[in-house]
């Protein structure tokens, strides 16, 4: 029988040799928490490496994912379907081990980890969803989401902004499937952290609601059992474990230093760790019986079997119920939803008026929500402002979050709600919109990117969307961020004009499967447009021709958001001078960019002038006017006071768009 102390030795020969062989890469981590490892995914993690998407599986997060050898080693030791090539191919070109693990990419891997403290914003996400749906699913004796959420996290986690955000609110929301294990110790890239990390981290997560167990020895895996057998028995209140490691644990000359932090061993010092811990095989060798106890794929395959059992008695008993179940779990809309949708479209164009599009989105939503039970919505203490409300929702209370619900108050927490929603949707069974001024994406900008990265769907409301915040002034006043959002790679983000184009918008962001949208909404009102059927479904292609002229235009005005009103305006005007000018309306250039060549010729002719006009920088729309167009925005901050005021100020009217116009034309 494999010893402990074997178990471990297997993840630190891989993680050191794969390391050397790709000459890039961070061991010291991964050797460090190499008992933590053991203690988990060989004692107490629920999983099946025949079936990494099993629904009821316990979810594990590397969040210091620069130790991604930890997870790549474990996984291939279980059993999954990562070769020992794949291995030894860490951190090469089209190889399936990435310096830093990525969701969608690697076979157990739950999701991106890399950017310091987003992984345990996504351990927070995954136990909220366990206990949401467990709330709404399971029945007496009839337990089928019943799991955990693991952590480990490093130093750095702790030391990052978010850290604070989330594990507040998993305090607050009683998360008691929520452990998380520290790996302490002391050492990142620049030395010993002592220097500029001195919190007592015990006590802070105590006062957050926390279980804390302090003083563990992260290299004893007796005690890591111990400790984790005390975490589960905990159930109203998540998990800190403190493990007191050595960095680089195993290597005679270099652990406890900063210098393996993230650099290679060397060869001399691999052949000095491998003596002394005894072990005379080669690189990347790992004996038979260590193998034979790391591998999981018989208790795995029993565990999912007794969980199949389960749900096919509560299939039997509560079969809509179990229905409904696998729909949310694997992200399908209901059945009906596209004609429902449609219905709703016809009767928003037919009876909308001038308003806000943030008033839209919550008509959107009051339309929407009652078809889609797996919303959950969310805000950085901005429900009244970003409109995230709906008729009949029901808000999650710290103090009876039992009760269920299905909209999240975050607190003034832009950056954690957005990758707690992340979670939410990597978990299964939800899909979760967050909403906060658009100027404060700035605050949460990398969860965003994430998202995108990982191809997955969240909805992210961004309202206020420019100068038209008026009085609040210019640091209320976003003016680049809608161009930089557009900038990011697979986000699709909409800034409509009207309530048929916000609904439009709404409905795509729930179609979509594998890329996460961003709504950028007016604070200010804006008149309702005329659409036909065909404009209508023109809409959900990005862009579109909202009103042309009788004969061949002369010009082109694009526009997005409140500006389409000043486009039509100018259109008339020009029209008056004997002008002939087609306005486009561009909502979503993500879209657009999807369609063929000969849609977006027709909707944008080649050879004719070009004038676009959006609240914000103009560098953006050169790709759609040529050097030789027009752009009417904003290349500098904003101004305190009345936002048609600002708008007439900074130059943003009807009458400059005319100009404009005339200009491409002389």
């Amino acid at each position: 029988m494999a010893s402990p102390a074997s178990l471990a030795n297997a993840i630190r020969i891989l993680a050191m040799d794969a390391v050397q062989a790709a000459d890039s890469g961070h061991p010291g981590a991964p050797m460090g928490m190499a008992e933590m490892g053991v203690a988990l995914w060989n004692r107490h993690l629920r999983h099946n490496p025949a079936d990494p998407k099993w629904v009821n599986r316990d979810r594990f997060v590397l969040s210091n994912g620069h130790a991604s050898m930890l997870i790549y080693s474990v996984l291939h030791l279980c059993g999954y379907d990562l070769s020992l090539d794949d291995i030894k191919n860490f951190r090469q070109l089209g190889g399936r081990t990435p310096g830093h693990p990525e969701y969608g990419h690697t076979p157990g891997v739950e999701t991106t980890t890399g950017p310091i403290g987003q992984g345990l914003a996504n351990a927070v996400g995954f136990a909220l969803a366990e206990k949401l749906l467990a709330i709404e699913f399971n029945r007496d004796g009839l337990p089928i989401v019943d799991h955990h959420t693991y952590a480990f996290v490093g130093d750095g986690c702790l030391m990052e902004g978010i850290s604070h955000e989330v594990c507040s609110l998993a305090g607050t929301w009683k998360l008691g499937k929520l452990i998380v294990l520290w790996d302490d110790n002391g050492i990142s890239i620049d030395g010993r952290v002592s220097n500029w990390f001195g919190d007592d981290t015990p006590k802070r997560f105590e006062a957050y609601g926390w279980n804390v167990i302090p003083n563990v020895d992260g290299h004893d895996v007796e005690a890591l059992d111990r400790a984790l057998q005390t975490a589960r028995s905990q159930t109203d209140k998540p998990t800190l474990i403190c493990c007191k490691t050595l960095i680089g644990k195993g290597s005679p000359n270099k652990s406890d230093t900063p210098g393996i932090h993230g650099n290679p061993l060397g060869h001399e010092e691999i052949s000095a760790t491998r003596a002394a811990m005894g072990i005379t095989a080669g690189p990347f060798e790992v004996s038979d019986d260590v193998r034979l106890a790391w591998d999981a794929r018989v208790a795995g395959a029993h565990r999912q079997e007794e969980w199949n059992v389960l749900f096919a008695s509560y299939r039997a008993t509560y079969p809509e119920k179990a229905a409904e179940f696998l729909r949310r779990i694997n992200g399908k809309l209901p059945v009906d939803f596209a004609v429902k949708a449609g219905e709703s479209l016809s009767a928003i164009n037919a009876s909308a008026g001038a308003m806000a599009t943030r008033h839209a989105s919550q008509m959107a939503l009051n339309a929407l929500a009652p078809q889609l039970p797996e919303f959950i919505a969310g805000s950085a203490d901005l429900h009244l402002c970003n409109m995230t409300e709906w008729n009949g929702c029901r808000h999650l209370r710290a103090d009876a979050l039992s009760e269920g619900g299905n909209c999240l108050d975050y607190g003034i927490r832009e950056f954690g709600m957005m990758a707690i929603m992340n979670g939410l949707v990597l978990h299964g069974g939800f899909r979760p919109f967050g909403g906060t001024f658009l100027v404060f994406s700035e605050y949460a900008r990398n969860a965003i990117r994430m998202a995108a990265l990982m191809r997955i769907n969240p909805i992210f409301v961004l309202t206020h969307d420019s100068i038209g915040m008026g009085e609040d002034g210019p640091t209320h006043q976003a003016v680049e961020q809608t161009a930089t959002l557009r900038l990011m790679p697979n986000l699709d983000v909409w800034r409509p004009c009207d309530a048929v184009e916000t609904f439009v918008a709404w409905q795509t962001a729930v179609e979509h499967r594998s890329c996460p949208t961003a709504l950028i909404l007016t604070r200010q009102s804006v008149p309702q447009q005329t659409h036909d059927s065909a404009q209508i479904a023109n809409i959900k292609r990005g862009g579109y021709v909202l009103s042309d002229c009788a004969d061949s235009p002369q010009a082109v005005i694009i526009a997005t958001g409140s500006e389409v009103s000043l486009a039509i305006g100018a259109q008339k005007s020009l029209a008056e001078q004997g002008v002939a000018v087609r306005v486009v309306s561009l909502p979503s250039h993500f879209m657009f960019e999807k369609q063929d060549a000969a849609y977006r010729d027709a909707v944008l002719p080649r050879g004719i002038p070009r004038v676009a006009v959006e609240a914000g920088v103009t560098g953006y729309w050169r790709q759609y006017v040529g050097f030789e167009g027009a752009v009417v925005g904003i290349d500098r901050f904003g101004e305190c006071g009345p936002a048609q005021q600002v708008f007439e100020y900074l130059g943003v009217t009807t009458e400059k768009v005319v100009d404009a116009v005339k200009g491409v034309l002389a």
